[in-house]
């Protein structure tokens, strides 16, 4: 089964960190937005593994996610 997340990735001194909106506990770090990406990717498969594996619920996608822009 595929689930589509939500990724929000911030720039810091050694390159991006990356995390999952709908699930915080799955972070991880990379040296490019590429590599960010496809840690995050894999932390979120490895992530579920554990939980399924624990008898956890995987969190659900959020389809309310919206971008809003503000005059600051």
């Amino acid at each position: 089964m595929t689930r589509t997340y939500t990724a929000r990735f911030e720039r810091i001194p050694s390159g991006y960190l990356g995390q999952l909106v709908e699930w915080p506990a799955v972070v991880t770090e990379g040296a490019t937005l590429e590599e960010c990406s496809l840690m995050l990717k894999d932390a979120a498969h490895e992530m579920a593994i554990a939980y399924r594996e624990n008898g956890l619920p995987v969190p659900e996608p959020s389809d309310a996610i919206d971008h809003i822009l503000v005059e600051v």
